[in-house]
């Protein structure tokens, strides 16, 4: 009798019940992807029937003051008339936006890694003080819209450029420090929805001339012999360039007060993938960026969903998020701003770790770290899409996310991507969550939509994360959207407000 129940103690703890079994995709951290919804707007970005709401929305378009400080109706890059049915399908779209995400990165850890060596002539000049410019460093903001729909992956922004201002599209990029514009005559330009900007229409419009130093804070920067006007030349890691006159002109950003006398590129022979903008914004921290030339020491911006015509602003004041501010509905989280000693441009941040279902991953410090010739270092990047991790940093990513996806279908990977699943039919799924974490504590916790992203209209996601073999990684803007990221180079900080566009 008293071997029965040593025998159904023995079955007990060789087959324990299911009710006690550990599953591992069902002992960490998630976050719900909408599959449905963002499948939705994959297939609107590339409709035709987007265009009516493009239209609708620019004809209601308002200006309205928001505790003081203008608030701007935004719309996606996606649905300008001009542009539609440009892509037959989205996953058209995003092979192309990919592709030229492909050189951006390249690009940039190509200009990094050369000043890491010493191999660059960027001044490391401090912004203006110029009273010219420090008077127009009040709040100031102005319209983002989505590139995406362009093949750029950009973001662009509603800038009116000269006197009178004529508006136009110009990319957003925190990793330039030349701003120009396509404009008359044109030696070679490429299709802009915008007419091409004539600056002779303009009476605010003068030309910058040799001995400035404003020529002079150019990288490379020649003359006209006859003339003694400065000329500018950029050239992208794509193939693209801009080449034209260095002069003055008159910005105006939104409904604020026109800003004047900003040094810019005229440019009369532009080639490359700027399809639709007219030119670039020039964010950088150099001192011929447009934060540097209006003394502005911080600025921040919103980066809507890629495929979405929802509203978002750029904002130019000291206005930026403390941790004590946060939310539970906006969360705040602050990191240090890292410059390099090399180069002024790039806006480093200090990025300590990676957490993947609530579990921080075994990555030495070193992989986000700068040295201290400016080697290596974690760059906060409007105009690259996709994050870029070193090598061993994205695998311990990418195989613990794998390990917490063992119930989601695996299929190919698309292009740089190389984590990917077939969700088609269903409507939501369970990942793995997300988190960056920077020195000082802080952690960003990315929704499911900012790094499990759609490549097709049929329902094929990837792990929008790639590897790199450059010392530098980049934190891309399907990261940021949805994001407040605000820059302080005043308090040396970075801010990431989540749900505040």
């Amino acid at each position: 009798m008293q071997l029965l129940p040593l025998l159904l103690l023995v079955l007990l703890l060789a087959c324990p019940p299911p009710a006690l079994s550990r599953h591992p995709a069902t002992d960490i951290a998630t976050e719900t992807l909408d599959v449905a919804a963002s499948l939705s707007r994959a297939q609107a970005a590339v409709s035709r029937d987007a265009l009516p709401l493009h239209q609708s929305l620019a004809a209601t378009d308002d200006v309205h003051a928001t505790e003081g400080r203008l608030s701007l109706r935004l719309h996606s890059r996606d649905f300008l008339p001009s542009q539609q049915g440009r892509h037959p399908s989205y996953k058209s779209l995003v092979l192309s936006r990919l592709h030229r995400d492909a050189a951006r990165a390249a690009a940039i850890t190509a200009r990094a890694t050369l000043a890491a060596d010493g191999i660059t002539t960027a001044s490391l000049l401090p912004a203006s003080t110029d009273p010219l410019f420090a008077a127009s460093a009040a709040d100031i903001q102005g319209p983002i819209v989505s590139g995406v729909g362009q093949g750029s992956g950009e973001y662009f922004s509603r800038v009116g450029i000269g006197r009178p201002a004529r508006q136009l599209y110009l990319v957003l990029d925190t990793g330039s420090d030349v701003t120009w514009l396509q404009c008359q005559p044109c030696a070679d330009c490429y299709a802009q929805s915008d007419p091409v900007y004539d600056p002779s229409l303009s009476t605010s419009y003068a030309a910058v001339g040799c001995d400035s130093p404003r020529c002079r804070d150019l990288d490379a920067a020649a003359c006209r012999n006859a003339t003694g006007a400065c000329l500018y030349e950029v050239a992208y890691g794509d193939g693209s360039y801009t080449v034209g006159d260095f002069v003055s002109e008159t910005l105006t950003l939104g409904d604020s007060a026109p800003v004047p006398d900003v040094a810019i590129g005229c440019g009369h022979d532009n080639e490359g993938l700027f399809v639709g903008a007219a030119g670039l914004l020039a964010l950088g921290g150099g001192p011929l960026s447009f934060p540097s030339q209006i003394s502005a020491t911080a600025f921040s911006y919103c980066l809507v969903d890629r495929d979405s015509p929802s509203a978002s602003t750029l904002h130019f004041g000291s206005d930026a998020p403390d941790a004590s501010q946060s939310t539970n509905s906006n969360p705040v989280v602050t990191a240090p701003l890292v410059r390099s000693p090399r180069t002024s441009t790039f806006y480093y941040v200090s990025l300590t770790g990676i957490s993947v279902g609530g579990q921080t991953l075994a990555i030495p410090p070193t992989a986000f770290s700068m040295d201290d010739a400016g080697s290596g270092g974690v760059i906060v990047d409007s105009g690259t899409a996709v994050t870029r991790l070193q090598t061993a940093a994205y695998s311990a990513l990418r195989d613990a996310f794998i390990q917490g996806t063992q119930s989601l279908p695996r299929t190919s990977g698309v292009s740089l991507f190389d984590t990917c699943y077939d969700l088609s039919g269903r409507t939501s799924v369970q990942v793995p969550a997300v988190s960056l974490r920077f020195e000082g504590g802080g952690e960003l916790k990315l929704p499911a939509k900012n790094y499990l992203i759609p490549v097709d209209g049929a329902g094929t996601y990837c792990l929008a994360f790639a590897g790199t073999s450059g010392a530098v990684s980049i934190i891309g803007n399907v990261q940021q959207q949805g994001v407040r990221v605000s820059f302080d180079t005043a308090k040396s900080t970075v801010g990431f407000t989540a749900n505040k566009c």
